[in-house]
């Protein structure tokens, strides 16, 4: 592996230089945010108006969801902020908290189709997984967590330390909670970046080297069960950030897979204390209305364990989104964003024959 040449000289996303500090306001740290509610976007009654009849417009409509676009619906006071919204978590801090969404007054399809609307304004949605659902249900549907191949988000167990890879940018609408549990955490994975050029900069160059990922089994038409993306991406002046260790770790079932090595690991574990320690990790327990959006470049996030009771059972929609103009990606990421890294045409997982849907529930 080629020596690495560090500089704790800062720059910019844009100005990016290997091995290098980034500074700007994805990389932020907890006490630049001490009360998060302060940063939300609060949903006032006129914007609730505002989208009540956006609701009815659309359902009323006749157009499948999935087909509705800007042009369908009229937010006269709400659509600049919610542009404003997707702007910070895309090119600001990477993070951005919307409250107030009325989904416990909302019939499924109500909060299916306020959520489309909001997330028209972020992106386009593109497919979460092999059925090609464009509104994912995070919810406990008795998978095992214990399977490797389980996705996470449809247990009830704790998710690690991650970015959901396939798409630029995650949101979740909270519809209702655990209950007990659950909580949301996220991290600047900019800010994991300069701590450990600060504090293991040996580690850097493992981090910047071949990492494999595992498929669970969604594989594309040609493609191998895992492939291949580094966890710090330098390309074009941008430092993306790529880490899930879990799907690192299922890899090495694969024989063409080489093995993880001792700084693996140990880069694995930093990283991971980093981006849950106090000082770089906000948390809260996200509230029935609440929209959480997280840039996947630039953040990481965590969901606490939970447990469900009859009357208190944890449902999240999520929604994978591709705006039409983000950061410049390496080519790597083609696997990871359905064979392109073209802004807007990028992201999702595309299995061959199955069309993009919206599910009314979640499904097994």
């Amino acid at each position: 592996m080629a020596t690495a040449t560090y500089s704790l000289r800062a720059c910019r996303q844009g100005c990016v230089m290997p091995f290098s500090i980034v500074e700007g306001p994805d990389a932020w740290t907890a006490s630049d945010f001490p009360v998060v509610a302060d940063h939300m976007l609060h949903l006032t009654p006129t914007h609730l108006a505002e989208l009540d009849a956006a609701v009815g417009s659309v359902l009323s409509s006749g157009k499948r969801l999935q087909d509705v676009d800007l042009s369908d619906f009229a937010l006269p006071s709400l659509s600049s902020p919610l542009l404003e919204v997707g702007q910070e978590a895309q090119f600001g801090r990477g993070w951005a908290l919307v409250r107030g969404v009325p989904v416990w007054r909302y019939s499924r399809q109500q909060q299916l189709a306020a959520y489309w609307i909001l997330g028209l304004h972020w992106g386009r949605a593109v497919p979460q997984n092999a059925k090609g659902h464009l509104i994912g249900h995070v919810k406990d549907i008795g998978h095992d967590p214990k399977n490797p191949l389980t996705r996470l988000y449809t247990s009830n167990a704790a998710q690690p330390w991650h970015n959901d890879g396939p798409a630029d940018m995650v949101a979740l609408l909270c519809l209702t909670n655990a209950e007990e549990g659950g909580d949301s955490g996220w991290s600047s994975s900019i800010s994991v970046h300069n701590e450990i050029l600060r504090r293991a900069p040996h580690l850097a160059p493992v981090l910047a080297g071949p990492w494999y990922f595992d498929r669970k089994t969604e594989v594309p038409v040609g493609k191998k069960p895992f492939f291949e993306i580094p966890v710090f991406n330098y390309h074009k002046g941008y430092l993306s950030v790529n880490y899930s260790d879990n799907y690192y770790l299922l890899s090495q079932r694969h024989s063409e897979v080489p093995k993880l090595t001792a700084e693996h690991h140990e880069a694995m574990r930093m990283f991971n204390e980093l981006a849950s320690g106090p000082e770089l990790s906000l948390r809260m327990v996200l509230q029935p209305g609440d929209v959480q959006l997280l840039s996947n470049h630039t953040c990481l996030h965590y969901r606490g364990a939970f447990r469900d009771s009859p009357a208190h059972t944890r449902h999240l929609l999520r929604l994978w989104l591709s705006p039409s103009h983000d950061r410049p990606l390496p080519e790597c990421y083609s696997e990871i964003m359905a064979g392109s890294v073209v802004p807007g045409q990028r992201g999702g997982i595309i299995i061959q024959g199955v069309a993009p849907n919206i599910p009314e529930e979640a499904e097994q």
